[in-house]
């Protein structure tokens, strides 16, 4: 057979360039460069929890994967048993009461779920407001569904909560979906149940569904739990939030999450992931439901340790004259870069020149111009050291 004179062509779908960059990539590549030129570097730039999932959820995997029970297909919404173990724990932590079967689906981790909604809901040209700065898989998810989004600001003046008021109002009035993040990724802030029962207000009047990520909802410092979304009443006729076991359990490698709330959003999820999955399998399902269902020691445990790191960092930067207020949720700190620099300059001189990754702030969002998300991802000393070799830099 001859061979074609000219060479074959793969043409991408025209969806496939619009979505957005992962500048994530791009962060690790430089981070990787530099310890392949023998650096000790210390990456504080990325969200991957630091510490082992808890020994008895790996004991229950262990345990579970000997069960011929779980080598078939799992149902494909998942097992009852699962979704009855994370109705109970939202009713132990938020006295929210669930319907397992028809208010609770089961994701292949929570950004599954944060870019499947827009895939359920909007339509092409459709809007959808997106808190600035974000988490960038909103982004993602929005691209896909050929959607338009509108940016909601966060500023420090508004405790990096939106303010519905500055929405203008035809895309209040076009928005047919809304992400919300608290604790927040990146600026760490927290919501108080009077601004979620404000969202309910502003979501019926408006028809917006709202999307709340919970995803470091077991994270809260200074003895405060972080407000669930579903805690505002009215909130599971406008809505869904996403909770995942990746911060909570430290469990980010096993892709268990969940959306939560109204039963016609919860079906529509379940109907997309019935053309594209047969659910998680039944080991991990069975460790999930332990870790959701045990003794919740482990959690408090690691919620200890990041304020412990909190403090202690927190404590260097006032050392080196780097002002900033400690963060009340999540595990991320979020610091004003120096007067003279971006947040890609900034982070760049940091690693080149102290060898500590951080996060430009610029990479969650235009409102993220002018800081860096740090995280609390490393033991006490390595965040003290991070600290000390930034301010050895002589920036403040």
């Amino acid at each position: 057979m001859s061979k074609p004179n000219q060479p074959f062509h793969i043409e991408p779908a025209k969806i496939m360039p619009t979505l957005p960059t992962q500048f994530f990539a791009t962060l690790v590549s430089n981070v990787n460069r530099q310890v392949a030129q023998g650096h000790d570097v210390i990456n504080l730039g990325q969200g991957n929890p630091d510490q082992p999932t808890p020994p008895h959820i790996v004991a229950s995997l262990k345990e579970a994967a000997d069960n011929p029970q779980y080598h078939k297909y799992s149902p494909f919404t998942g097992y009852s048993f699962l979704k009855e173990a994370i109705a109970h724990r939202y009713k132990e932590d938020y006295n929210v009461d669930l319907d397992p079967e028809t208010e609770v689906a089961i994701l292949f981790g929570g950004k599954t779920g944060l870019v499947q909604l827009p895939q359920v809901l909007l339509n092409p040209g459709d809007v959808c407001l997106v808190p600035d700065p974000g988490y960038p898989d909103y982004w993602s998810g929005v691209a896909l569904a050929r959607a338009e989004m509108k940016f909601m600001p966060l500023t420090a003046d508004n405790g990096f909560l939106p303010d519905y008021s500055r929405i203008a109002p035809s895309d209040r009035e076009r928005a047919k979906l809304m992400f919300l993040n608290y604790p927040n990724n990146p600026t760490s802030a927290v919501a108080p149940l009077s601004f979620y029962e404000e969202t309910v207000d502003f979501a019926a009047k408006h028809g917006i569904v709202v999307a709340s990520d919970f995803a470091y909802g077991a994270i809260g410092f200074d003895g405060k739990q972080p407000v669930s979304f579903l805690q505002a009443e009215g909130a599971k006729d406008v809505g869904v939030e996403f909770y995942t076991l990746s911060k909570t359990y430290n469990m980010a490698g096993w892709r268990v999450g969940f959306a939560l709330g109204n039963a016609k959003i919860i079906s529509l999820i379940n109907l997309l992931q019935d053309h594209i999955y047969v659910s998680l399998f039944g080991g991990i399902q069975a460790a999930a439901a332990t870790a959701l269902t045990a003794p919740q020691d482990c959690v408090q445990t690691l919620v200890s340790r990041y304020q412990s790191r909190r403090d202690a960092f927190f404590a260097a930067l006032s050392e080196i004259g780097w002002d900033a207020p400690k963060p009340a949720g999540s595990f991320f700190s979020w610091l004003p870069v120096p007067k003279g620099y971006t947040s890609v300059a900034f982070a760049n001189l940091l690693l080149e020149e102290a060898k500590v990754a951080v996060a430009p702030g610029v990479g969650f969002g235009d409102h993220g111009e002018g800081y860096v998300r740090v995280g609390l991802l490393s033991s006490e000393e390595r965040m003290q050291e991070a600290a000390y070799r930034i301010g050895k830099l002589g920036l403040f």
